[in-house]
């Protein structure tokens, strides 16, 4: 047999021998795409109802935070009110206790006033006797 016959051969049953791997390869990855096509064709199914709740959800919470933004404006107010508040409240305290003060000073000078004239009358009536 000549050189050429047997390298015939031999490309014959190597051709035959890769035909016969390939061909399960192919089937294989035939059945993986479908497998693959079905799997994706589900999760669209199941991800559309999610995605729908999740456009809602978003949606609610924008409102709810819009609704958020323009009650901040109202804290605002109502805490720069209070400030006020305390401000005045701080200047009544300061008037009450400047009047506190005077009215324990007056009533210091009351008593010794009292204290000084009862020890006045009673000198005098002791130079009497």
């Amino acid at each position: 047999m000549p050189v050429i016959d047997i390298s015939a051969i031999v490309m014959a049953v190597t051709f035959v021998v890769i035909a016969l791997f390939t061909i399960p390869t192919l089937l294989q990855i035939r059945k993986t795409a479908i497998a693959s096509r079905e799997i994706l064709a589900r999760i669209e199914n199941e991800m559309k109802p999610v995605l729908q709740t999740l456009q809602e959800s978003l949606t609610d919470l924008k409102a709810i935070t819009e609704e958020a933004s323009g009650k901040i404006g109202g804290v605002g107010l109502f805490m720069e009110e209070l400030g006020h508040a305390s401000r005045s409240m701080h200047r009544v305290n300061s008037v009450v206790g400047t009047a506190t003060g005077l009215m324990t000073k007056t009533s210091l000078w009351m008593t010794g006033a009292k204290v000084a004239w009862k020890v006045a009358v009673n000198q005098i009536l002791k130079k009497r006797r």
